[in-house]
């Protein structure tokens, strides 16, 4: 049976809402260094190949290990993925460290820090490249834990639509919206990001899709 690939007409307005809340529109700008979160999402190795080249930062650290959703597509671990596309796509090797431990955001962060720092590059700003729903939480955590960096975040600039025919299930990304949604909150009150407002229509969008059941990947 083939996977859903067009979001449901009744919670496409709901879907929209989460996304556009997430996708924070940073104006891009050179950083000492480009950060890729591991994900499910090879877009993060993608946005990160097309920015190095354009010369928005001359170190790429990928970072990530694997979790049950990324294993059975990057086998051999997310940022050791994310380097072998970018080294395909004409990125030198020496100009990408690889962080392969981190299973969560923070972890991240932290370790992709200590390795910059080990390798003596200074850095003052960071660019953080994630899966377009991850980019809020991704920058209320770096806020957090690296505040003395200048911080931006970045996507792979896909619209909706195009991003999950190409993760190729409607579900997954409705529920990791979701995740990432009740996250913002969550995260904050537990230490481990900054809090950052809920409007009330990302509120009661979340709500009736949580209703609808879109929930697997909630905490």
């Amino acid at each position: 049976m083939s996977v859903p690939v067009v979001i449901p007409d009744g919670i496409r307005a709901d879907v929209e809402t989460l996304w556009r809340y997430h996708d924070l529109g940073h104006e891009l700008r050179p950083c000492d260094v480009g950060i890729g979160l591991g994900s499910h999402d090879l877009g993060v190795a993608v946005v990160a190949t097309r920015l190095f080249h354009e010369g928005l930062f001359p170190w790429i650290a990928f970072t990530g290990a694997n979790a049950p959703t990324t294993v059975e597509r990057f086998p051999r671990g997310e940022a050791v993925h994310y380097r072998e596309y970018a080294v395909e796509h004409g990125v030198p090797a020496e100009a990408i460290l690889v962080e392969p431990r981190a299973t969560n955001t923070a972890e991240n962060l932290d370790y992709s820090r200590r390795l910059l720092a080990e390798r003596r590059i200074q850095v003052r700003s960071v660019l953080l490249m994630s899966r377009p729903y991850q980019q809020r939480r991704a920058y209320a955590t770096c806020r957090l834990m690296w505040p003395e960096v200048d911080v931006a975040c970045a996507s792979n600039p896909l619209g909706l639509d195009e991003y999950v025919r190409g993760i190729g299930d409607v579900r997954r990304v409705v529920d990791m919206l979701v995740g990432d949604t009740q996250r913002i909150e969550v995260y904050a009150e537990r230490g481990f990001a900054i809090r950052q407002e809920v409007p009330g229509e990302v509120r009661a969008a979340f709500d009736r899709l949580v209703a609808e059941g879109y929930t697997s990947r909630l905490i």
